[in-house]
């Protein structure tokens, strides 16, 4: 049973984070897709911000950003990467409701290798708990690592302890439509581990990620 531990996550983000000012070729291509959705003065939640790469990305584009996560160190290190410009929440999203946490909706609601850490009555419990914090019309952004990518060869290396059940794109396509979503975009990226990668229909196969956006009607 996935279930994410504290002392697991707490020790990955004290030794194994990278810098957040650093733009890694994974990164630049999930920029990508969520670039033409990034609209200054909107507000957006990062949902499990780690490093607190974007959260940072989104205030420099002028978003109002609230940067959520469950491991403090996680939340330290998007304190310095925001340089205190957006909102820091401690949440479980399992355990925390977040109309609690979050009084006023958000437009955006993002997430990178999150529900890939939970079973699935969980990744539905997680969703409903954004969706009631999201604005009618809003969006939520998800990536997701690929069952079949390369990297799960290599990822246990990379992250010891942390345990996950990547995703294929039917599933991606499942938690968003069993929340009543509707899909607005769905894919792949970076189908191999450098910076020159074919993309399109290959990458929703054997990409490291999947994407989708979906929208709250």
């Amino acid at each position: 049973m996935l279930t994410p531990r504290d002392n697991d996550w707490n020790r990955f983000w004290q030794h194994a984070a990278r810098p957040a000012a650093q733009i890694s070729w994974s990164k630049q291509r999930i920029l990508r897709v969520i670039e033409p959705l990034l609209v200054p003065g909107k507000r957006v939640l990062e949902a499990g911000c780690g490093s607190g790469f974007f959260s940072a990305y989104f205030c420099e584009r002028g978003l109002l950003a609230t940067a959520a996560d469950f491991s403090q160190p996680a939340l330290d290190l998007t304190r310095i990467a925001t340089q205190g410009r957006a909102r820091i929440l401690k949440a479980d999203f399992l355990k925390n409701p977040l109309p609690e946490l979050i009084k006023e909706k958000v437009d955006l609601i993002f997430t990178d290798g999150l529900f890939e850490h939970f079973i699935s009555a969980d990744q539905d419990k997680i969703m409903k708990n954004f969706l009631s914090v999201l604005k009618q019309g809003g969006k939520v952004l998800t990536f997701v690592p690929n069952r079949y990518s390369p990297w799960q060869l290599i990822r246990p290396f990379v992250m010891p302890g942390i345990d996950e059940r990547p995703f294929v794109l039917r599933e991606l396509y499942n938690l968003n439509k069993r929340n009543t979503l509707q899909i607005e975009a769905m894919g792949g990226l970076n189908v191999f581990p450098w910076r020159v990668s074919p993309e399109g229909r290959l990458a929703q196969y054997f990409g490291m990620i999947l994407f989708a956006v979906a929208v709250k009607t």
